[in-house]
This record gives structure tokens, C-alpha cells and sequence, in this order.
């Protein structure tokens, strides 16, 4: 069991002895330069203890993180990913983003949850209805109104958010390692993405990559 929480089921519990099938959510990649966005959807329909080892993915390592993926697996009722590309991110801007994340999440669930437990201070399935980035329509956000609690620091006290993010991390930093394959000078396979001095370098000297966030304020941008 962690040591940062001693009832990684609190939040859970409470909603499960009411009826409800919970859905814990979290992403990784917000602040990443380059790569997709990758949100995480852990479903209980129970209370049974997870994973020992379980904890917030930014506090395990590589190898502690992938140890836990068949654990959570087996303990979850169901899970899923959902994704937006840097070019999504682009077109829609990253509020809209996320909340096109979770409805895909969501929507490759084979259990339907009644209510989401949310890493952090808000709702990612509901976004504003006036965001209008560039040309390319964002779906529906089908799960806007599924009743929802925001809880900072999710990924530290609730067991089905670490989970989702622990999902959700190893899964965007294989993309990341696969993606470094074509595009190794910007050393994707170590800082998958994030603004290392490694990465910082290679965009100053070499641009963009169609992986890369174009709308984010790069380098290249800030040089000029």
C-alpha cells in the first residue's frame, strides 16, 4: 500500500455502497512539447484492495510502472485509454482537448460508469462550447453531464485515478519510444516529449516535427 494515502479506496467506498459503478480518470502528456495526450479511465464495481505497490505514477519508476499494468488489469472491472495527437491538440487547444480524451476513454469502455472520480481542479469531460480552433470539428462530448467529482492531487489519494494514470503513462511512454525510432535527435525514447535541454536543442537547430504541439510557444518562436 502506498504510503501517501492509507485508504486509497475512500472516495471509492463511499460511492460504491451507494449502487454507483465508479470511472477514476487522469492524463499524462499536458505539458509535454511533443506526442498525444493520453487520458486513463480505471472503472470499479467493487471494493477489493488494489495493487500493494500502487502508487502515483510520477513517484515509480519505469520498471515499477509497467510491474503494475497486469496487477491493475486483473483488479480493475474495466479500463481503457483515449488519446488526442498533437495536431488535435493544435486544432481544438488543449481544454478541448482533454475533454475529447476522456470521451474517448469513456467510449471504449465495455462497463458503463455512473460516476468519474477526476484527478485535479476540473471537470475534464465537460469544456467550453465556444472553443473554435482551426478547422476540424471536435465529436461530441457524450459525457458532459455524467455526474463528476474533481479531486487535486487525485492521483495521490484515490486508487482509481493512480491507477488510470498509471495506465495511461506507460502506454504514452511506449508511443514516445516508438516515435523516437524516426525522430531520434529529440530524444523522445528519455524526456518522452517534455522540455529537456536535449529536446529544447534539437528544435531549436532542426524545427518542428508533425509530432510537436506547432500552437504551443516553442524555441524556435521564442529565438525569433
Amino acid at each position: 500500500m502506498s504510503t501517501l494515502q492509507s485508504d486509497w479506496l475512500v472516495h471509492e467506498r463511499e460511492l460504491l455502497d451507494r449502487g454507483e459503478i465508479v470511472v477514476g480518470i487522469d492524463e499524462v502528456g499536458r505539458g509535454a512539447l511533443a506526442g498525444p495526450m493520453v487520458l486513463g479511465a480505471v472503472v470499479l464495481t467493487g471494493a477489493a484492495a488494489p495493487p500493494e505497490s500502487l502508487n502515483d505514477s510520477k513517484l515509480l519508476s519505469a520498471l515499477q510502472r509497467q510491474a503494475l499494468v497486469g496487477p491493475l488489469e486483473a483488479w480493475a472491472a474495466d479500463w481503457s485509454l483515449g488519446s488526442v495527437s498533437a495536431g488535435e491538440i493544435d486544432a481544438w487547444g488543449l481544454r478541448l482537448a482533454l475533454a475529447v480524451a476522456a470521451t474517448r476513454a469513456l467510449d471504449a469502455l465495455r462497463v458503463r460508469p455512473s460516476v468519474a472520480l477526476i484527478d485535479g481542479s476540473f471537470n475534464l469531460l465537460r469544456a467550453p462550447q465556444n472553443i473554435r480552433f482551426g478547422i476540424r470539428r471536435a465529436p461530441a462530448l457524450s459525457y458532459r453531464t455524467m455526474s463528476a467529482t474533481t479531486i487535486v492531487k487525485g492521483d495521490q489519494r484515490c486508487a482509481s485515478i493512480a491507477a488510470a494514470s498509471v495506465l495511461a503513462k506507460v502506454h504514452r511512454d511506449r508511443v514516445m519510444v516508438e516515435l523516437d525510432r524516426d525522430f531520434n535527435d529529440y530524444g523522445w525514447s528519455s524526456n518522452k516529449g517534455y522540455g529537456a535541454k536535449v529536446h529544447m536543442e534539437a528544435i531549436r537547430r532542426l524545427g518542428q516535427t508533425v509530432h510537436h504541439r506547432h500552437s504551443w510557444q516553442l524555441p524556435e518562436r521564442m529565438a525569433q
